[in-house]
């Protein structure tokens, strides 16, 4: 008995550990830093670095609830789509490691539970921007997804999104442009960005039946143009903080520094759409979006 019980716990042990890892996998916590990150810079920029710990810290559990629901939500209405593709095959629902009834109530306790931490702690508008974040997310781009190949610039407005419930949070509906200049760089910047994943996952796409631009296009002519052209848009969308005072002259030297950089990478995919330049594409994205936004945090820091 000493020995069974000796080898059952470590055993149980391990289970415990295995269901955990699972459900942290399920929300996708990679994608929901970067969401906070950008909820963080919203409310800081948007309070005027006169921040309210308590206040940013209650957005940041509220909206880190919220999207891990949602992504906990969109994996469930995925998993057969799922269970296709070599790079979700292992996830915990096409696996059978997670019930579709569990990932139900988990994802729907985690948004509902994060939707009523904001409406408890922060202004109704960040909480109307969540909400509507994650109706957009997962009652309408999710399905999109089969349907048409826009789906990636719809999709690109909940992306966008979590900047404006940072704003809002701080402001409460007043001052609305400097949360449009921000969803502009979100918005425009997921575009390359997600063309370039779907370029190097197209034939795991195709498989699964998903609608995406690179399906459709075997050359990889559309596809690199139109992220080149949404580069294009991204670079001029990143001056719009400038416009509404945001960011002064010398963040929109920068902003235009590393938009020219970024649309150097998308123009070397149209001159060669191959899965190599489109990693490169990838790479550029995610550090373009930190870099950016952090040099409008440190300019509007110099100058508050």
């Amino acid at each position: 008995m000493p020995r069974l019980s000796s080898v059952t716990a470590p055993l149980s042990h391990q289970t415990a550990l295995g269901r955990l890892s699972d459900y942290l996998t399920l929300t996708k916590p990679r994608i929901g830093i970067m969401a906070l990150f950008t909820v963080a810079a919203g409310y800081v920029l948007g309070s005027g670095f006169q921040t309210n710990g308590l206040v940013l810290t209650h957005v940041l559990i509220g909206a880190g609830m919220v999207a891990a629901g949602g992504s906990v939500l969109n994996q469930l209405m995925e998993r057969r789509l799922d269970a296709h593709m070599r790079r979700t095959r292992n996830r915990p629902l096409p696996t059978g490691r997670i019930s579709p009834e569990e990932a139900a109530v988990f994802g729907a306790v985690l948004s509902g539970a994060g939707l009523a931490y904001l409406a408890a702690t922060v202004p109704i508008a960040s909480t109307c921007a969540a909400t509507l974040t994650f109706l957009l997310y997962v009652f309408i781009y999710t399905p999109l997804k089969t349907v048409t190949v826009w789906n990636t610039l719809v999709g690109a407005i909940p992306g966008a999104l979590p900047p404006v419930i940072g704003w809002c949070a701080a402001t409460g509906w007043n001052n609305p442009s400097g949360a449009v200049a921000l969803f502009a760089i979100l918005f425009f910047w997921q575009l390359p960005h997600f063309l370039a994943i779907a370029w190097m996952y197209r034939e795991d796409y195709a498989e699964a039946g998903l609608r995406m631009l690179p399906i459709t296009d075997p050359t990889g002519r559309r596809t690199a143009t139109t992220m080149f052209l949404t580069a294009v848009a991204l670079l001029f969308g990143s001056l719009l903080s400038v416009a509404v005072g945001l960011g002064s002259w010398l963040y929109g030297l920068g902003a235009v520094v590393l938009g020219l950089w970024f649309l150097h990478q998308t123009y070397a995919f149209t001159e060669q759409p191959t899965d190599r330049r489109a990693k490169t594409v990838l790479r550029a994205s995610l550090l373009y979006l930190p870099a950016v936004l952090a040099l409008l945090l440190i300019d509007g820091y110099l100058n508050r």
